[in-house]
């Protein structure tokens, strides 16, 4: 285990996330993933009417603008965004450029609940930033794992959603140099799966 604790192994990898933003290889690295992104969004456009996304925070790829052109372009599309719930599950509220958004406890800025004009949402698709990712394999068959910041919300989420939804798809949005070995770091029996990893390399899938 990196530096005896997952914690410190975020740290790094936020401090290495810093300094990347920061390099001339981050603007390629980013459009590359907005591409595929776009190319995802065109696959899945059948199935997919509502995405979850999020705000960017501490040197997270910003998603919103390729998300709220598609929503812009198609008809009957919805965005949504995550709020914190006090017994750490998220919860989605419809979301539009320009709406008044809360910063959370966390500092992360989050939909109102209480908005009457921003239903909530459970969505087709949801978008996750990962601080590191890992690949699994069981036979001819890849499982993706994301390392976020440690509080539990989206891997409580998604196996309540996945049961009402289970064909909900989870992508993660991270970089290559972000993949974690296993002596790293190792996704434990709590965590979720990915359906999908995104990354300037193109779009990973399990099936």
């Amino acid at each position: 285990m990196h530096g005896n604790s997952p914690k410190s192994l975020r740290q790094d990898l936020l401090a290495q996330r810093k300094e990347f933003a920061a390099s001339s290889s981050h603007p390629m690295a980013q459009e590359a993933i907005l591409a595929g992104l776009a190319s995802f969004l065109a696959t899945y456009d059948t199935q997919i009417q509502s995405i979850a996304l999020y705000c960017p925070i501490q040197d997270e790829l910003d998603v919103r603008p390729s998300l709220l052109a598609w929503a812009h372009n198609k008809a009957g599309k919805i965005l949504a965004l995550p709020f914190a719930r006090q017994d750490k599950h998220l919860d989605f509220y419809a979301w539009q450029e320009n709406d008044l958004l809360i910063p959370s406890r966390h500092g992360v800025p989050e939909p109102d609940p209480n908005n009457p004009r921003r239903p909530q949402v459970t969505p087709d698709c949801i978008l996750i930033p990962c601080v590191g990712w890992s690949e699994s394999r069981m036979g001819d068959k890849a499982h993706y794992w994301r390392l976020g910041y440690g509080g539990g919300y989206f891997d409580r989420t998604l196996a309540q959603l996945r049961k009402a939804k289970p064909n909900l798809l989870c992508v993660g949005i991270g970089f290559d140099w972000q993949k974690l070995d296993n002596a790293q770091w190792e996704a434990q029996t709590h965590d979720e799966p990915l359906d999908a990893m995104l990354t300037e390399s193109g779009l990973l899938i399990t099936y």
